[in-house]
């Protein structure tokens, strides 16, 4: 399997990610959220309060990094297997994005009542435009397992 082929594998599978945010005063913030990727081109989507401190930093400033790891391994020694990636997020609006609202409960159904409740509820759905990916696979890879690969 290629390098772009494993991304999409892996992304795919995840569940959860770290997505980093940045304060007014230029420092980080990491948090875990529930995710839907897409691909051609690539995008996560997640859903988060909007009084949430990583929602009102990306309100400010769009920059993100973030993190998936894939089968973790039980302990060092052990191959790892993940991702990173940079890019632009933005706050969807709460209406007018039905496509995006079926394919997040689609995988996470517990999202339906929190989705069909927008744009009054008081969570929204992010989208992450990945710009770069950094592809972490020691299994794949061994000798050289860090590559990096441009978003679509």
């Amino acid at each position: 399997m290629g390098e772009r082929e494993l991304v999409e594998d892996y992304v795919g599978d995840g569940g959860l990610m770290q997505v980093a945010t940045v304060r007014a005063d230029g420092s980080p913030v990491v948090c875990t959220v529930w995710y839907v990727p897409s691909f051609d081109p690539d995008r996560l989507h997640f859903i988060s309060r909007t009084d949430r401190i990583h929602s009102a930093n990306l309100r400010r400033n769009p920059a993100v990094g973030g993190a998936i790891l894939h089968d973790p391994p039980a302990e060092l020694g052990l191959t790892g297997r993940g991702l990173s990636f940079t890019g632009r997020a933005v706050e969807l609006p709460g209406a007018g994005i039905e496509a995006e609202k079926r394919a997040f409960a689609a995988r996470w159904p517990n999202a339906a009542g929190v989705l069909g409740a927008m744009p009054d509820a008081a969570s929204r759905l992010y989208e992450i435009a990945v710009q770069h990916w950094v592809l972490f696979d020691e299994e794949n890879f061994p000798e050289s397992p860090r590559r990096e690969i441009a978003g679509r």
